[in-house]
């Protein structure tokens, strides 16, 4: 069997997704501990099996995550830095992926391969830097993007597994179980009993007193953990630009600001679900979360815009396949691609952190976002073919 020129082209994005993914994991074979926060990972592991403190409150820097993370970490963190490493990445590469070949799949048409392929390229920049460093973030991100899916289509069993898995990655995946519950109502209890099953599991492998004590920390931290331009920590959020100019927000300011887009996001995902075709909406839906969770989450880093790189250029994508979108698609695309570029050399990185990211999601998350109200307009053009239910 032959593959002609023009396959060939059609597959280049998922040749580099993957080998890029393979040279990975050859680097993490040749220094493990090079550029990876892993290891944090694995002191988190260690600290709970030698029962030991978890947080450093006053910092609210190191292990960021629940307990239950450090807990069903220590398989991993048996296996040593090698095995347990290259598990690790797989894990968090094959769910990503795996959510990616789903959407495209519901979308469905006659050039899945190319739309995926091309989707994968344009994300391959800003993502390969979080696939690199082993960031749970990557992990979180394709959890969430299945748990989309299995919430809209009513699949409770998928939708605690998914759910589970995304809140135990990072606790960020609240925003996208929230927005999960309102889309479905019926999927509340599920996902309130896949955080308690989180929150309970810690105490499967530890003593009650030392669990928590965890936790008090645990919860003191998230609530202290804002944007403080004094702390070791630097937000690229959106507030990240304007502290670059010597104007920063304040955190009242900035938490009314957070509040506003959450109910944007909000009623922009419930009017995607309504009026947005079935093949295109959890695209839509997941877009939209992913962008909050970037630009409005207070503790935003360059990693995490793995979150919305994925969705982004699936969508931007999907916009080649459209006619009469010659220029917009093409600034997008380049748009996206150079964002994750700018990490490459030392001194580019420099100048660009932190505000750069932040605003060239701003303008591709907004703009898909606008192109896909744009869609539900249209399609109330058209004639009434019956309702859908939702619910």
């Amino acid at each position: 069997m032959t593959i002609s020129k023009q396959q060939l082209f059609d597959r280049l994005g998922l040749i580099l997704w993957f080998g890029s993914f393979l040279i990975i994991m050859v680097m993490v074979w040749v220094s493990p501990n090079t550029r990876s926060v892993v290891g944090v990972y694995r002191n988190g592991s260690e600290a709970f099996v030698n029962l030991q403190p978890l947080y450093h409150v006053e910092m609210a820097m190191g292990y960021l995550y629940a307990p239950a993370f450090a807990a069903l970490y220590v398989p991993l963190l048996k296996l040593g830095p090698y095995v347990g490493d290259t598990l690790w990445r797989l894990l968090c590469f094959g769910v990503l992926t795996l959510a990616a070949v789903r959407q495209v799949r519901k979308i469905g048409g006659t050039n899945q391969v190319w739309l995926l392929s091309f989707g994968l390229f344009l994300a391959l920049p800003i993502a390969l830097g979080a696939i690199r460093n082993g960031q749970s973030t990557v992990l979180m991100t394709g959890a969430c993007w299945l748990l989309t899916f299995s919430a809209l289509e009513g699949r409770r069993a998928e939708t605690f597994l998914w759910a589970t898995l995304a809140i135990l990655a990072k606790p960020t995946a609240i925003i996208m179980l929230l927005l999960a519950g309102a889309l479905r109502p019926r999927s509340i209890p599920v996902l309130v009993l896949s955080v308690l099953f989180v929150l309970v599991v810690p105490y499967i492998f530890a003593p009650t007193a030392y669990v928590s004590d965890q936790y008090r920390d645990f919860f003191h931290m998230l609530t202290s953990m804002a944007v403080d331009p004094t702390g070791p920590f630097v937000a690229t959020d959106f507030t990240a630009p304007f502290a670059t100019l010597g104007f920063p927000i304040p955190e009242f300011e900035a938490t009314i600001v957070r509040t506003v887009a959450g109910l944007l996001v909000l009623g922009a995902v419930l009017w995607f679900d309504r009026k947005l075709e079935p093949n295109l909406g959890s695209l839509a839906i997941f877009l939209t979360a992913a962008f909050y969770m970037c630009v409005f989450n207070p503790r935003v880093e360059p990693n995490t815009y793995v979150t919305i790189a994925v969705p982004a250029g699936l969508s931007i994508a999907l916009l080649w396949s459209e006619k009469g979108e010659g220029v917009l698609r093409w600034v997008l695309a380049i748009l996206i691609f150079i964002t994750g570029l700018t990490g490459i050399d030392r001194h580019v990185h420099e100048f660009f952190h932190p505000w750069h990211r932040s605003i060239s999601a701003t303008i591709f998350g907004c703009v898909m976002i606008g192109w896909f109200l744009a869609k539900t307009r249209a399609r109330e053009k058209l004639p009434n073919t019956g309702s859908v239910p939702h619910g």
